[in-house]
């Protein structure tokens, strides 16, 4: 092909650094404070209580799902509420001081919902009449099987066994396992901001402006807008909700419509007590099931996986390096403390990894261990003043959708971040990455619908425990994704001399192990020189 024509010569080949203007890294740039460089008090203060805001929103609509169908009341949706929020405050304490170390904030799972439901429409509850015994009957029968449940990643994250598992992890796999941890929710964004429109777009829109346009418009090295764009947002859309709640907007509206918008129908303020302590087995002992116990296992099994591919996300948004297997591995095994807890106060859910405020570190920018552990604190504080938490966890439903909008979309696109230590020129790359993301997206959708409409899963025996065995897994983008991808991974053209460099392994090496880089010792080491209790991970 002819040059075109001109007086001047050829013009010189560009140089290399020109060809690639975006150098890989292992560490996110632009991160204002890293997890051991916490932000000054007052700021990390409000940093804290906006991230104890956002992971109200699985706190509150949990309980608020699954309580009436227990037969409980608002008195008793209010004490789930208070002790899922001072379980989540426990967890996330001990997660942040001797788990992964990182800014992880753990809190309820959707992926326990429905082995719990299971359990609730148990035939041996069918035949208690009073709501109040039916309820604290039901709230022990999940307490057991949350106790057994336990015991499974307590075993795999102390034994090192997930250790094990991690290291045939890369960035090739990394990357749908994280990408569906957060675009795999999407069912909990547009869908529930719809149900009140009015109040959940304006939310979406003022998060976006305070976040994204407004600290472009405004001069000075202050980042107060965006750094704080959920506490701005959330203020005016509520007083505009609550104005249009006294207005009389939802006055002849449907009852559905009233608690999806109106401020004053939670049910929650009325029903907290001022002061409240949750304490173990306040429900009475629990009681235990064989089969229930193994579905609760699967689901903590795949909440497992699930929160692998969360701590990489938030490991990412916190300026620190790729979690090493170890590392991992007691993580998991803290979470599997975590749900223990969750049984063992009665919480009527287990724990994993609030995806929604790993998003919140990267839209704040601040991936401070000291602003997750404040936050923990406001758990804590509000479980137990009732009165004072229940005011915030009575924000509309549609405004919490609005903010997952957002913090779904930030986790989806850490996990695309790792493809740049991928060769996307590869072939095998390609198919691993479409196949498992598509599988990942598609075998769910196909159990979702099929259950939608038939009220059961596509796996259907008398065995309730079993069909949620087999249904549960593989109703997860991230766990279909992610081990899909793994096993695609390592079996694949393994022996090929390309193969390791194109699936970026070469750039992971020095983070499979806990002491082979000086930053991932700096950013993971347990206090008090306490690595040495746990030496099979």
């Amino acid at each position: 092909m002819a040059a075109g024509g001109g007086g001047g010569g050829a013009a010189p080949p560009p140089k290399q650094d020109e060809l690639q203007p975006h150098p890989v890294k292992d560490q996110l740039p632009n991160i204002s404070f890293c997890i051991t460089s916490p932000p000054p008090w007052p700021e990390a203060i409000l940093l804290g209580f906006q991230h104890y805001l956002v992971m109200l929103g699985t706190t509150v609509l949990i309980p608020s799902n699954l309580v009436p169908q227990m037969g409980g009341g608002n008195v008793e949706k209010a004490k789930v509420i208070q002790t899922l929020l001072f379980v989540a405050g426990l967890n996330t304490l001990t997660q942040t001081f001797f788990g992964t170390r990182l800014p992880a904030v753990i809190g309820g799972s959707y992926t326990f919902v429905p082995t719990t439901l299971s359990i609730i429409l148990a035939g041996r509850y069918n035949d208690i009449l009073n709501p109040q015994e039916k309820f604290e009957k039901i709230m022990r029968g999940i307490q057991g099987a949350l106790i057994v449940a336990s015991t499974l990643q307590i075993v795999i994250g102390f034994s090192g066994l997930w250790r094990n598992v991690a290291r045939f992890v890369c960035p090739l796999s990394v990357v749908p396992l994280v990408a569906l941890s957060g675009f795999g929710l999407y069912e909990f964004g547009f869908p529930l901001l719809t149900r009140c429109v009015e109040i959940g777009l304006p939310q979406l829109i003022f998060l976006v402006i305070f976040s994204q346009y407004i600290p472009h418009l405004m001069k000075g090295d202050k980042q107060i807008f965006d750094r704080f764009a959920v506490i701005f947002s959330i203020a005016i859309v509520w007083i505009y909700a609550h104005l249009l709640t006294v207005g009389g907007a939802y006055k002849n509206t449907p009852t559905k419509t009233q608690t999806s918008c109106r401020t004053d129908r939670a049910g929650i303020i009325g029903a907290a007590p001022w002061i409240s302590v949750p304490y173990p087995f306040q429900w009475g002992a629990p009681t235990f099931d064989a089969g229930e116990a193994f579905a609760m296992m699967a689901a903590s099994f795949v909440a497992l996986v699930e929160s692998t591919g969360a701590f990489y996300a938030v490991s990412s948004y916190a300026g620190a390096t790729p979690v090493p297997p170890s590392v991992l591995s007691r993580g998991v095994g803290w979470q599997g403390v975590g749900i223990l807890f969750s049984g063992i106060f009665g919480t009527g859910n287990g724990s994993s990894v609030s995806v929604e405020n790993a998003g919140l570190l990267a839209l704040t920018r601040v991936g401070s261990r000291r602003v997750v552990q404040i936050s923990a604190g406001f758990m804590i504080f509000f479980s137990i003043l009732g009165k004072f938490g229940a005011i915030f966890a009575s924000i509309p439903p549609p405004i919490v959708a609005a903010l997952y909008c957002l913090f779904f979309a930030y986790v989806g696109a850490g996990g695309l971040s790792f493809l740049q230590f991928c060769n996307l020129n590869s072939f095998r790359t390609k198919f691993v990455l479409g196949f498992s993301i598509f599988m990942g997206l598609s075998i769910p959708q196909y159990f979702n619908e099929y259950t939608s409409v038939n009220g059961y899963g596509p796996v259907h025996t008398r065995a309730r425990w079993f069909n949620d065995m087999i249904n549960v897994p593989l109703s997860s983008e991230p766990f279909i994704a992610g081990l899909l991808a793994m096993f695609l991974d390592v079996t694949l053209h393994r022996r090929d001399s390309s193969t390791r460099k194109d699936r970026g392994m070469h750039w992971w090496d020095r983070f499979r192990s806990f002491k082979t880089d000086t930053r991932s010792e700096e950013f993971y080491r347990l206090p008090l020189n306490l690595n040495k209790f746990f030496p099979s991970v």
